[in-house]
């Protein structure tokens, strides 16, 4: 790695430590608890304030993350908060990223922050639909990968790995087919 790239990387990491420490310092240690991983800050957000939070990072000038690149769902199945919501914000202005996870019980929804980035409206229809988690007030909350009579959502740990009902017989029905009608390809050579 060259010096300038680590440089870069050093006032990254300090800037986002800055942001950590401002929205502690608002909202105090009981609201969110900072952390480091592989030399990268992040910070875990309680539940009960962390859409505030969230919004706080957003529109605070000293932190300005202006930009939600990722959001996506974690099940750790066993623990006691079970699903866990990761937020990876970058701020364009300040030149930092920063990860931002929220822990929530089974069967608890999270407010949606698809007003406060664009781009989370999609992430959490994602998250809805692979792992059952409701966004409230999301402008439009429904499956986006799998059909609506899907049963189950496939990234929970407790989903079965073949699925539900593999042991049934799996029918195709094509178009055309309705009333006996085959397609001349699906018709055995005589």
């Amino acid at each position: 790695m060259t010096a300038p790239t680590m440089a870069a990387q050093a006032a990254e990491a300090v800037q986002a430590v800055r942001a950590v420490q401002k929205l502690i310092q608002t909202f105090g240690t009981d609201a969110a608890k900072a952390g480091e991983s592989n030399g990268a800050p992040n910070v875990t957000l309680y539940p009960r304030r962390a859409r505030e939070m969230l919004s706080f990072l957003r529109n605070d000038p000293d932190c300005a993350f202006d930009m939600l690149t990722d959001l996506f769902g974690v099940d750790h199945n066993s623990a006691k908060e079970r699903f866990e919501l990761v937020y990876l914000l970058n701020s364009l202005s300040k030149q930092c990223r920063l990860t931002v996870k929220v822990r929530i019980n089974e069967g608890e929804g999270f407010p949606t922050v698809s007003d406060i980035w664009l781009a989370a409206d999609w992430f959490e229809r994602e998250i809805f639909d692979m792992f059952g988690i409701r966004f409230s007030n999301h402008p439009d909350l429904r499956r986006i990968l799998l059909e609506d009579d899907f049963e189950g959502h496939p990234l929970r740990k407790d989903f079965p790995t073949e699925g539900y009902g593999f042991d049934k017989p799996f029918a195709v029905h094509l178009e055309g087919d309705e009333e006996g009608e085959k397609e001349e390809w699906l018709k055995p050579a005589s």
